[in-house]
């Protein structure tokens, strides 16, 4: 599979190894109870939405319930519901954020949800296409101060992001624009992998 994105966007070859670290470390994280927090600003912002929406439910696949998870629900119910992995895009509270944001402090905005809710051995997915986006920096802090795995999706110099992650995919462009587009498939193949080690049908 990774032969595949790699012959479709060969600016990822320069990704590869990255790529690989991030894929084995995001089904470590789920082998081990953890849960994925996401955060990142405007096209960012949508990609953490986009991320949770691949993890949560099937993807290239329809993760049927087992037997004994049917139990005690009504088969047309049990028929429908898919299994997914824990994933949170801590841009998704409106409400909380715009009230932090307006009563303490913007930067923090996604580091506030991520310390209530993250845990040690759990993982943060910084996305910038920068690298420096203070809010998603200060969140990637944060968790790294938590104990958490950090793994940064930036552009081509990697920013500030760099020194702070445990693992970087910095894509080779500098343009926003084009590094979301390398950013796209990057995470469909993450998601697509962690799919395939834990869901058969």
């Amino acid at each position: 599979m990774l032969n595949r994105l790699l012959k479709r966007y060969p600016a990822l070859w320069e990704c590869k190894t990255d790529i690989l670290n991030a894929e084995k470390a995001l089904i470590e994280l789920y082998e081990n109870g953890g849960k994925l927090l996401i955060c990142g600003n405007g096209g960012s912002c949508a990609d953490s939405e986009h991320i949770a929406g691949e993890l949560m439910k099937g993807f290239l696949k329809q993760r049927h319930l087992a037997p004994e998870e049917r139990e005690g629900l009504e088969p047309e119910v049990a028929d429908k519901l898919q299994n997914g992995l824990p994933c949170i895009p801590l841009t998704s509270f409106s409400a909380l954020n715009t009230a932090f944001c307006n009563d303490v402090e913007p930067e923090l905005v996604f580091a506030q949800p991520l310390w209530v809710l993250g845990n040690g051995g759990d993982m943060l997915i910084a996305i910038s296409t920068s690298g420096n986006s203070r809010n998603v920096v200060a969140a990637a802090k944060v968790a790294k101060a938590k104990g958490m795995t950090v793994i940064a999706l930036t552009g081509k110099s990697g920013g500030k992001l760099k020194d702070i992650a445990d693992i970087t995919i910095a894509v080779p462009e500098t343009e926003t624009f084009k590094v979301q587009e390398l950013h796209l498939p990057t995470y469909h193949y993450l998601c697509a992998k962690v799919e395939a080690y834990f869901y058969e049908v």
